[in-house]
């Protein structure tokens, strides 16, 4: 099923890659799919009729939204799609008569699975998706359920400055450390990867060392949601206002990208900030509290970020000379002193409680 699907989208963007380049209008979701007709009803490429037609037709249809996406001029940082890589990922999706029994799903064109089951299945089941990780498969089901409207949430409000050494600073003082699983796998990682540049392509010791490099990117990115969770989960439970910048993370860390590197270069050190920018998880954690927030009647706020980290959250002004160094604020107007992550969460607070009023 999964290399099926894995065909059909490697097939589709080459024919709309190639019409690119000779000028020609790409081919969208309909003309594809009746395109996939005609492919399994051809000896060449029969074999297609084995897999669940509408998992190839879903297949189509993300094609179809990826492109959809690289040409939207208000998402700048788009790209064209990929070819999708035999033995990396992969995955399909089932649109219906998907069920679930007990510790058993039910998957057309497969049967019923076994499976691990995490939580209880609410709703109606709407579609599942099957995809391959490090240590196995795993099903996501996607379901329709009426949910009552949450009461609003009474509690405190609170403005968060992320940062890279101080994973994030709260107005109320509170200083959070980051949890850097990146980093503090990064020789580990290296190590793996220099060990599989010396190994013989196709062979079985090659293959066990890629899974162990994937199953090492998969601890990274469980380690990192883990504490996301935990820290989401917390403020949201205890505050009915969050306030953050909003940042564009894309834009932060793509100036070092496509430059060769010399060590001990400023290009170096910004490639390595951009390592650590993107190893603290920020995009992820401003998706979790606006959704655990929502569910339980609080609101997130995004402010401009500009000048945050210069501006006294007693006075108001605004100087570069007020942050005397990476941890201390000292503004040169009013005197005021304190920890300057904390004081850059006091002014969003302030900024998302002036939006609030207005």
């Amino acid at each position: 099923m999964v290399g099926h699907a894995r065909f059909v989208w490697n097939k589709a963007l080459r024919l709309n890659l190639d019409r690119l380049e000779q000028g020609l209008p790409i081919v969208w979701y309909d003309d594809l799919c009746g395109l996939l007709r005609l492919w399994k009803q051809s000896e060449e490429y029969g074999f297609l009729a084995e897999a669940n037609a509408q998992s190839l037709q879903q297949k189509l249809r993300d094609l179809d939204r990826a492109f959809t996406d690289a040409f939207d001029s208000a998402q700048p940082m788009k790209r064209l799609p990929r070819f999708k890589k035999r033995g990396v990922g992969g995955s399909f999706r089932l649109p219906q008569d998907v069920k679930v029994e007990n510790r058993r799903v039910f998957l057309p064109k497969i049967g019923w699975v076994g499976f691990f089951k995490s939580r209880e299945v609410p709703g109606t089941i709407k579609n599942a998706t099957v995809t391959r990780e490090a240590n196995g498969w795993y099903v996501s089901i996607q379901t329709e359920a009426e949910i009552p409207e949450p009461n609003l949430h009474i509690g405190p409000a609170i403005g968060v400055d992320r940062g890279v050494a101080v994973f994030a600073a709260t107005s109320d003082g509170e200083l959070v450390d980051p949890v850097n699983s990146y980093a503090k796998s990064m020789e580990r990682l290296a190590r793996l990867q220099r060990k599989l540049a010396r190994q013989r392509k196709g062979s079985r010791n090659r293959a066990k060392t890629r899974a162990r490099i994937a199953r090492l990117h998969q601890s990274i990115r469980r380690q990192r949601a883990d504490f996301l969770h935990k820290v989401s989960t917390r403020w949201s439970k205890s505050h009915a206002l969050i306030v953050l910048e909003d940042l564009r993370i894309g834009n932060m860390t793509r100036s070092a990208r496509g430059t060769v590197e010399s060590p001990g270069s400023r290009i170096a050190q910004k490639s390595g900030l951009n390592r650590a920018i993107l190893d603290q998880g920020w995009d992820e954690l401003g998706r979790m509290l606006g959704y655990k927030l929502r569910e339980r009647g609080g609101h997130r706020l995004l402010v401009p970020p500009q000048q945050s980290s210069q501006e006294c959250s007693e006075c108001g002004h605004v100087a570069p000379e007020n942050r005397t160094s990476r941890d201390v604020f000292r503004c040169v107007a009013c005197g005021h002193t304190e920890h300057a992550d904390v004081n850059a969460a006091k002014v969003i607070l302030a900024r998302g409680t002036a939006a609030r009023a207005a």
